[in-house]
């Protein structure tokens, strides 16, 4: 199933939170798993008022939501920002909706928390539990029993080897490589490129072969 969107208990119309780079590529998900539902799309730009979003049109602010029926995914791809919002909009909407692109290798008995996107080539692997508000972007590997905490970032064609720990708020950057069994602290960015070989505390970016701190 391409998307949890498809929910019995999914309210009509679907918002998409964001209307940038990262929210075009949730709405092409959504509409390559053929759904079909009436989706809107906000932002917090008053200047995008009325501006195209693909073939819809933006519509400001953001938590003018709380005063509609309908579900909701917040499609920003800064982690802080996402779950600020995310938790804000819960607490008024309930439940937030996961969307997968239809095209990615999810293991059975895999789990995901609510609000994720996993978008087209993502490959979560036996095992593996993903937190709330997480993005598995384009061609990402999530390995057998990893964790990743709420609200992280693997970036596309980033990799994590089997029985990685990854802590929230954390961004592995695109085509970076975290090798099996290593822990990373919450808040870390990884840049990159950069292979992970040893466990890194809590902070900080790492760049680099071997990952070491440059800030």
């Amino acid at each position: 199933m391409p998307t949890d969107s498809l929910l019995p208990s999914m309210r009509f119309p679907l918002f998409l939170v964001g209307a940038g780079g990262h929210a075009r590529v949730v709405y092409d998900a959504l509409r390559q798993g053929g759904f079909a539902g009436e989706v809107r799309v906000r932002d917090d730009d008053a200047s995008l008022q009325g501006k195209p979003f693909v073939d819809l049109s933006i519509e400001t602010p953001i938590l003018d939501i709380c005063q509609s029926e309908g579900s909701f995914h917040v499609a920003i791809g800064n982690n802080a920002v996402r779950a600020k919002l995310s938790v804000a909009l819960r607490e008024r909407l309930g439940h937030l909706l996961t969307i997968r692109y239809p095209k990615i290798a999810f293991a059975f008995g895999a789990r995901h928390g609510e609000g994720c996107f996993f978008a087209a080539g993502a490959i979560v692997g036996p095992g593996a539990d993903i937190g709330n508000g997480c993005i598995v972007n384009h061609g990402a590997v999530v390995d057998h029993d990893c964790r990743v905490g709420d609200y992280s970032h693997i970036a596309p064609n980033a990799t994590l080897g089997g029985g990685v720990r990854i802590g929230k708020y954390c961004l592995i950057g695109a085509g970076a490589v975290v090798l099996p069994g290593r822990s990373i602290g919450d808040d870390a960015i990884v840049g990159a490129g950069a292979v992970v070989v040893r466990d890194l505390p809590a902070g900080g970016i790492w760049t680099g072969i071997p990952a070491s701190r440059k800030g």
